[in-house]
């Protein structure tokens, strides 16, 4: 029962229960002879004078099964040393009383500092709060009786409040382990456990190794638990519901873990379906809260630089033959203009600050351009080749793979700690050469870049050393200068690709660094690891200019959107968070995968997110509204790249089931209704199309599908190695 913060003067006139409690408290320090404080407690609830001696009797009245004894039934000692201090060692907070009622009259009273509520906790003062709560034989009976009741109401209401069952699951059992009670902690998993959803079926094994109060202790899963509250989506109908049994039996044993542990996100409207609930459960901790899914996200693409594409000889004479000059001309200004005009959901130019175009990046962006003319169109009629670069006799062990932006090179990560790069054109890779021979060159020359480079070290491909443990994740910069690798040692080291030499060793994660890639613009690069957290950093700087935490197991995958302003990291607590460069904060919490997520890639436009996980699915999300779109079922293991093709049609999936599937990305975009959007539940309903989305299965022989590229003339380039 939380009677709400002392102060406001409702809960005078609030219900019953919640004046029973306060009368209790006022009792209790009446009787220990702390008269001001009775005093000042009741002058702000607003109780009168003669409250306590003309209610003094209420508040002790029996429960069934409880007994009388109330508040004098207890000593002090006793109700004290169930009481749970956590106070900030700053400056003294507003504090909040919470008040736990059992079936055994008033139990305990917990005075929470809100300043420190929020932050990760001491780990005794969080398991503190599983302290003992009602008789260890009864557990098994009330999680049984709410079983019968859930299965007794209607089907509307069914789905919904079957959520309930995991997390209250966990919190029993685990109060029942803390106090010491083994054996019944031992009979209430073995009878109920079978019941939980197949996707809990990973964390119930951690579960079932915690028996003794000694594993808690240092035990992040729980920590994790029980310091985020569970986030359970209920239509207002269905919690009425449940509310009124549990008070009706008494079962405050229930009703405190669900007050205590659980956040209930109640919405109005219909209740959900158990295929609309199905598609957004299954993280660590619940769904996201909707309030999550609010803030503004500028999703839209940065204007492109005015940059003057001249014509190729072939284009000119094209035109001459022709006699109609403007033959060419309006196909590039198609593909340059998209980004020409302001994008009114796109974030403001200097947002953050980026790179300035150096000379040779506005060379690339011609380049990039003539391809760009040259792109063939792709759809449900015009599906691309498919390359498959197959890493033959690996018995390094491949880990990562990326190319680069204009497909002329390709670089693996190895277990074995080393980095290569190959040339995937006829053009050999060659070094810079020495300090004394560079002396010698005239720097006027036009072929200045040609002269600098030694012709003596060329050779196919570059072997780069320096990890000391796997190497797990890689990316070119967008200029193909550099390249960054993160490794199990805990660091990100950047490369050169003119000397083939580490620069610098980037040291902030203290465990494996799972992934790593480049802003669009270069300079910045994001990666993720086992700390749990994400690291923004700058190619100058040592030390990271962002971290974004929040994600409760391992950081797998790491993103940049494609205006730079954003992060996305995907992990092993089976959600997605989508963080603000700018400002740090976490701007979209995406729940609905059932394993860990491995892969993440946006749409060229900025709009769309796609993600793959361990469960073999690709769930789609509309990032402007927080919400899945659509859930593509296909692969039969897990789903390891993700790319959208250059134009946006298609989405190519690579999965460990040896195959690359093509899906219809424009018409699972198209098909999307707004009115689902503006529901004021935010729920929307997802059709079971993935027969018709799917465009095409790749079958390789036995090779793992590690990395998708699309090159810029929209062929896809696959890579992966050869599993004999």
């Amino acid at each position: 029962v939380k009677p709400g913060s002392a102060g406001s003067s409702k809960s005078a006139a609030g219900a019953p229960e919640d004046q029973q409690t306060l009368l209790a408290v006022l009792q209790f320090l009446r009787k220990n002879k702390l008269t001001e404080s009775v005093e000042i407690l009741r002058r702000e609830a607003g109780l009168p004078e003669d409250a306590l001696d003309t209610k003094g009797a209420d508040c002790s009245a029996p429960s069934s099964g409880g007994t009388a004894g109330g508040v004098d039934g207890l000593d002090a000692g006793s109700l004290l040393s169930r009481v749970a201090v956590s106070s900030s060692a700053g400056t003294p907070a507003p504090t909040k009383v919470f008040l736990g009622c059992s079936a055994m009259g008033v139990h305990h009273l917990w005075i929470l500092s809100a300043a420190v509520a929020d932050d990760q906790p001491d780990v005794s003062v969080v398991l503190s709060a599983y302290s003992q709560q009602g008789d260890p034989a009864l557990y098994k009976v009330y999680y049984s009786d709410l079983k019968k009741f859930i299965e007794s109401v209607l089907d509307c209401h069914r789905a919904e409040l079957s959520q309930v069952f995991y997390p209250l699951f966990v919190h029993m059992y685990l109060e029942l382990v803390y106090n010491n009670h083994e054996s019944e902690a031992k009979a209430f998993f073995e009878k109920f456990s079978g019941d939980q959803e197949c996707y809990y079926e990973d964390d119930l094994r951690v579960l079932s190794s915690l028996t003794k109060k000694e594993h808690m202790r240092g035990n992040e899963t729980l920590l994790d638990f029980r310091t985020s509250k569970f986030v359970l989506r209920i239509s207002r109908d269905s919690y009425q519901l449940l509310k009124r049994h549990l008070q009706e039996r008494q079962n405050n044993q229930i009703w405190n873990i669900i007050q205590e542990h659980l956040y209930i996100d109640i919405f109005d409207g219909m209740p959900r379906s158990k295929s609309q609930i199905d598609a957004m459960s299954g993280s660590l901790a619940g769904e996201a809260k909707r309030e999550a899914n609010k803030a503004k996200v500028y999703y839209g693409l940065l204007k492109e630089p005015e940059i003057e594409v001249p014509l190729d000889d072939e284009d000119e004479e094209a035109e001459n033959e022709e006699g109609k000059p403007k033959k060419k001309k309006p196909k590039k200004d198609s593909m340059g203009s998209k980004s020409k005009k302001q994008d009114p959901n796109a974030p403001l130019q200097n947002r953050i600050p980026l790179p300035e175009l150096k000379d040779s990046d506005k060379l690339d962006k011609i380049m990039y351009m003539k391809e760009s003319t040259k792109r063939i169109r792709l759809g449900r009629e015009n599906l691309p080749s498919i390359c498959f670069y197959t890493f033959l006799n690996a018995y390094q062990g491949l880990t990562a793979v990326d190319f680069t932006d204009d497909s002329s090179l390709i670089a693996g990560g190895f277990a074995d700690s080393t980095v290569r790069v190959w040339s995937v054109t006829p053009k050999k890779l060659r070094k810079v050469k020495s300090a004394a021979d560079l002396n010698l060159i005239d720097k006027e020359s036009d072929d200045v870049l040609e002269r600098i480079m030694d012709e003596k070290t060329a050779s196919e491909s570059k072997i780069l050393y320096g990890h000391s443990g796997p190497v797990y994740g890689i990316s070119f910069s967008p200029d193909r200068n550099y390249l960054l690798s993160c490794s199990e040692d805990g660091t990100v080291r950047l490369w050169s690709l003119l000397t083939f030499t580490c620069l610098v060793g980037y040291k902030g994660h203290n465990y494996p660094v799972w992934d790593t890639q480049f802003s669009p613009y270069g300079y910045y690069f994001v990666s993720g690891g086992h700390d749990r957290v994400a690291r923004l950093w700058a190619t100058d700087h040592y030390q990271p200019l962002r971290i974004f935490a929040g994600h409760l197991a391992d950081v797998t995958c790491t993103r940049f959107h494609p205006n730079s302003n954003y992060v996305v990291t995907g992990s092993s607590d089976r959600t997605i968070r989508l963080w603000d460069v700018l400002t740090g904060n976490c701007v979209r919490i995406f729940t609905g995968h059932k394993g860990p997520i491995h892969t993440l890639a946006f749409s060229p436009n900025g709009k769309f997110l796609a993600s793959g996980a361990t469960d073999g699915r690709v769930l789609l999300w509309d990032i402007g509204h927080g919400l899945m779109v659509s859930e593509l079922k296909g692969h039969t293991d897990t789903v390891y790249a993700l790319r959208f093709s250059r134009d946006g049609e298609l989405l190519a999936s690579g999965s460990m089931d040896n195959t690359v599937r093509l899906w219809d990305a424009a018409k699972a975009f198209d098909d999307l209704e707004t009115d689902d959007f503006t529901a004021a539940t935010g729920h929307i309903h997802l059709q079971d199309n993935s027969q018709e989305l799917l465009l095409g299965t790749y079958m390789s022989k036995s090779t793992p599908v590690v990395h998708l590229h699309f090159t810029r003339r929209n062929l896809l380039l696959a890579a992966g190695s050869y599993a004999a």
